[in-house]
């Protein structure tokens, strides 16, 4: 992969991740009129003070249950009544408008997204994809994924490689700035990655400047994020030697990947 595909992630026009609590990110993306979508408020403050007195958005966008993921949606409807909520099939999610589901199609002012369901980290957790973007949520990190709290590795491993197999150049938006900690495991797995070794030192520079390291683009993920690289020979090996045993295949890679990182402390 080019070094510069590594070192030039990008914000596309209209996008803004809004910090929240301690490691969250809120996504924005506005329209040419300043209209907004909004993905996985947790907390409506950040995005209150953002839209300020502006346009009402177009949506939001839920991609699970989880508080610091949903927390803000009432006072936000509160101020923006008529804003649809697009929403998993959970009963969790009370404020949704619009349920969505594998395969569905959620448009939104002037954008459209397809909905993948990948289950892993909740039972109903589901990613947006499109305009060249990717809403995971908490399924996938920069050099990371996200805990199993309600699935199975084989739930959470092919959720990844559902995600794996979109086009390369989407920016990956996911919610919370892990990517430092996530490094530092992501480099015990796979010391010898280039890939991986100039991302690192990306990321490095652009919180030191008070930046978020986020978006990434699929591609810089697919070849640095041990997690979504449990195809690889160098992958494999490090999960043999942590598990002390032979690995039969990708999934097993996996469980004992996510199991590592969950006790490391690198």
């Amino acid at each position: 992969m080019p070094q510069e595909t590594l070192l030039e992630p990008r914000l596309e026009p209209g996008l803004e991740p809004l910090p929240a609590f301690d490691d969250n990110y809120i996504w924005l993306l506005r329209d040419a009129a300043g209209r907004a979508l909004i993905v996985d408020p947790g907390d409506a403050a950040p995005v209150r003070a953002a839209l300020g007195d502006g346009p009402p958005p177009h949506a939001i966008l839920i991609t699970h249950h989880h508080g610091d993921h949903i927390g803000g949606v009432a006072e936000l409807l509160a101020r923006w009544p008529d804003t649809p909520v697009f929403a998993p099939r959970d009963e969790r999610i009370a404020s949704a408008s619009q349920r969505v589901a594998d395969g569905d199609e959620a448009a939104v002012g002037p954008w459209h997204f397809r909905v993948l369901a990948v289950p892993g980290h909740t039972r109903s957790h589901v990613a947006y994809h499109g305009e060249g973007l990717l809403f995971c949520g908490d399924t996938l990190f920069s050099l990371g994924c996200g805990r199993m709290f309600e699935g199975t590795a084989a739930q959470m491993h092919a959720s990844l490689a559902r995600l794996a197999a979109l086009p390369g150049d989407a920016q990956v938006c996911c919610a919370h700035e892990y990517t430092q900690a996530n490094a530092a495991f992501a480099l015990a797995v796979e010391p010898d990655n280039p890939a991986l070794q100039a991302r690192v030192a990306h990321v490095r520079a652009l919180r030191a400047a008070g930046q978020p390291s986020l978006p990434a683009t699929l591609a810089d993920e697919c070849a640095c994020n041990p997690f979504l690289r449990c195809h690889a020979p160098s992958v494999h090996r490090a999960a043999e030697r942590h598990a002390g045993k032979p690995l039969a295949n990708e999934t097993e890679v996996f469980a004992v990947l996510r199991s590592w990182k969950n006790d490391f402390r690198g």
